[in-house]
């Protein structure tokens, strides 16, 4: 009886010692927790001169191309909690209904919805197809025919592809010590540079104008519940909500202020290139420009004696600016940054927060020098 007491008591102690490095990590959210509020409470966002700024998701399912049980009501609930100006639909398709018809577009609850479908070739190669015969790459670590005619974007992040590299172990743990207080900062506990889809951007950009997306992917499909017999949920536990998906990454679109926000508007700044992507789940990255005279993010310019590159930030951040895929300019602690362009190339910018770790804040769109 005794040495059963003592290995039940050897085993709990081994099972308390085994949530120390969980602990320790739930401590580590509540600091960066405190670092984002901090952060906020100093933001001071430059106007876009010019433009509107309009924030929104790409890449959302609904149960409508299975994958998912969401339900549009609590994607328009979610885009709204969030504020969002735009939502892009982008539904798996079936053979005996068109998804994309059938899911939400339009303007509903203010927001405005566009409707689209997730494609898959026959070599498995996955498009996100929109209206006006927008198309955007998926999953471009796995993309093959980068010749395929008419594609406009690529997806460089998307955070389904983040999250398959968590251990599954790691990740229920981390659940139940964070998810109450820190639903959506979990996130920053596996958030990493998307080198391999960058690098397949940068190599893409040399031969090609692509527009850089980020995918949400949002399914509200993780979890564990129990169902009556009507499907109603009474007891459960659902770890991917839309509306912390939605509050992870953001596609940030400019539109000339003379063109009001619509499904055409909204697409053509896209495939202009006129957007950047914010992780706003680490701060507000409403504000960031990058831009040349008369020209923004997107935007083709010739080389002139006098060519300037400006980037400014809401907050003083490591702005690190690249050319043709390198590395061209690198500063920490600045709000803004000025660079004179002396060669033609494919520049563009990434903005991290070394206040609050290595962690990715902002990517923008390319400016082409010609």
């Amino acid at each position: 009886m005794r040495s059963k007491k003592f290995i039940l008591l050897i085993v709990v102690l081994l099972l308390l010692l085994s949530q120390i490095p969980f602990a320790y990590r739930r401590y580590k959210l509540h600091r960066l927790s405190a670092a984002i509020q901090q952060l906020n409470s100093e933001r001071h966002a430059p106007e876009q001169t010019g433009f509107t700024e309009n924030k929104g998701v790409v890449h959302v399912h609904s149960s409508l191309g299975g994958h998912s049980t969401g339900t549009f009501g609590e994607i328009i609930t979610a885009a709204q909690a969030n504020q969002l100006q735009f939502v892009i639909m982008t539904e798996h398709t079936e053979k005996d209904f068109d998804t994309a018809a059938m899911t939400l577009q339009g303007v509903h609850g203010g927001v405005l919805f566009i409707n689209g479908n997730e494609v898959s070739a026959a070599n498995g190669d996955r498009t996100l197809t929109l209206p006006g015969d927008v198309t955007i790459v998926a999953y471009p670590e796995q993309f093959q025919n980068w010749n395929t005619p008419g594609l406009d974007g690529v997806e460089v992040y998307n955070v389904f592809t983040n999250a398959r590299r968590i251990s599954p172990i790691l990740a229920f743990f981390d659940v139940l010590w964070s998810k109450r207080s820190y639903p959506d900062l979990i996130f920053a506990l596996y958030l990493a540079r998307p080198d391999a889809a960058l690098q397949k951007w940068d190599q893409a950009l040399t031969r090609t104008r692509l527009t850089a997306t980020a995918g949400n992917d949002a399914h509200a499909n993780i979890g564990v519940s129990l169902n009556d017999s009507s499907g109603k949920t009474l007891l459960g536990i659902q770890l991917d909500p839309y509306e912390v998906s939605f509050r992870l990454v953001r596609l940030h679109v400019l539109l000339e202020q003379n063109r009001a926000l619509d499904a055409k508007s909204l697409l053509d700044a896209m495939r202009a290139g006129h957007c950047f992507i914010g992780f706003d789940f680490l701060g507000d990255t409403t504000g960031f420009s990058f831009a040349a005279e008369n020209a923004i993010q997107g935007d083709e310019i010739q080389l002139t004696g006098n060519t300037r590159l400006h980037v400014r930030t809401p907050v003083p951040s490591r702005i690190v600016i690249l050319k043709d895929g390198a590395v061209f300019s690198d500063e920490s602690g600045v709000s803004s940054k000025e660079v004179a362009i002396t060669e033609r190339g494919v520049y563009r910018t990434e903005v991290y927060l070394p206040q609050l770790g290595n962690y990715p804040w902002i990517l923008s769109n390319p400016i082409y020098v010609r």
